[in-house]
């Protein structure tokens, strides 16, 4: 298809004027809460079927309000389908709930709205949030596994240094002999955990809290995203998953005619690394000026390979640059699906190299003045 480079004349937002106690209330549950993404994966492919059906818009959405197992999602169903069926479009009924259905999600809904293709896009919308789920869910498959051996390896060794070094210390500490370095930290260790356990639980508690702080900043979660896509094992991994939401995210957005500038500005919102975002932002800009995408996307090397960007221009060449996202899409998820089978057996040996060295470290320090004794005896 061919790219439209122009803006759409898509209607402003209207301005909120006021927040009643509900509207607060919903944005409140929604920040705390959120929506699971399969509630709207549920959502979207039976709203499909059920407009195909010849079920009016709002009726459907009040059906399927009564169906979610999310409370706050019902609600906001429930509050849509009263806004449609007193007139309100279907799109501006959605825009006070932008923080649970994302930009992305309004955006083409709008556009489906406007074509006359509503259930065309829904099926759209449909693909394109059934792929982000299977993405999220195979990367927390295989990060969990990881998480739950740091986790009981961190438990084991704090359970070591509370109750099971101070009994070995009382006796090492009853003979007259020099204790080794190693023996002499893990005692310095122990006993001030021990001794001074709240204390060290509050400064951790405190300087995880500031760390986290700092992260939700602009500043610290751009350090910190420019220090994992630079990292040798973790890089690569995300910059497959980027490529893969970045390639899904604009076919997506083009199949329903929209802009694509647009596109580059709703994709950079989309992404979780912030140099991507960042990025698009740019690229946004640079396409508006009358750059070529292919041109613009050369010059960030070091996000965007040049098979993607040879890929981009050829389908800018061919007009089929949707089709080509799509195959590009499809490329890295299951480059990405792959990697993250295979993680929890490339993570293993290298925790389990850890957990020696941990323990081998651990009775070391206990065995090493077990020797000194022995000889002054």
């Amino acid at each position: 298809m061919a790219v439209n480079l122009q803006p759409q004349n898509i209607p402003p937002k209207e301005k909120n004027t006021g927040l009643n106690f509900n509207e607060l209330k919903t944005k409140l549950s929604s920040k705390i809460f959120g929506v699971p993404l399969k509630e709207k994966l549920f959502f979207v492919q039976h709203l499909s079927i059920m407009l195909k059906a010849g079920i009016s818009l709002s009726s459907a959405i009040k059906t399927l309000s009564t169906q979610s197992s999310n409370k706050l999602f019902a609600k906001i169903l429930t509050e849509i389908s009263g806004n449609v069926e007193k007139g309100v479009s279907f799109t501006e009924s959605l825009r006070p709930h932008e923080k649970i259905f994302g930009e992305l999600f309004i955006n083409m809904i709008e556009a489906g709205e406007l074509s006359g293709k509503l259930e065309e896009v829904l099926k759209k919308l449909f693909i394109q949030i059934k792929k982000q789920h299977e993405l999220i869910s195979k990367v927390k498959g295989a990060l969990t596994y990881p998480a739950v051996i740091i986790f009981a390896m961190g438990g084991i060794g704090i359970f070591m240094m509370i109750f099971v070094i101070p009994k070995i210390t009382e006796m090492l500490t009853s003979f007259d002999v020099k204790l080794p370095l190693p023996t002499r930290v893990l005692i310095f260790i122990s006993t001030n955990l021990v001794n001074h356990g709240l204390i060290v639980l509050g400064v951790v508690i405190i300087a995880l809290s500031l760390l986290i702080k700092f992260l939700n900043t602009e500043k610290g979660r751009f350090l910190f995203h420019n220090i994992l896509i630079n990292l040798p094992i973790i890089a690569p991994i995300i910059k497959m998953i980027n490529l893969a939401q970045f390639s899904r995210t604009i076919s997506s957005l083009l199949k329903t005619d929209i802009a694509i500038i647009k596109c580059f500005q709703i994709t950079s919102n989309v992404l979780g690394n912030v140099q991507y975002r960042v990025a698009l932002t740019d690229m946004s800009e640079s396409i508006k000026k009358g750059g070529q995408i292919n041109e613009v996307i050369k010059q960030y090397p070091k996000l965007f390979p040049p098979t993607v960007t040879q890929m981009i221009s050829v389908g800018e060449q061919t007009g089929e640059l949707d089709t080509i996202l799509e195959e590009l899409a499809e490329f890295y998820e299951n480059e990405v699906d792959q990697i993250m089978s295979n993680l929890p057996a490339i993570i293993e040996p290298i925790l389990i190299l850890i957990l020696g060295v941990a323990i081998g470290g651990m009775a070391a320090s206990i065995v090493m003045p077990m020797y000194s004794i022995t000889e002054g005896i």
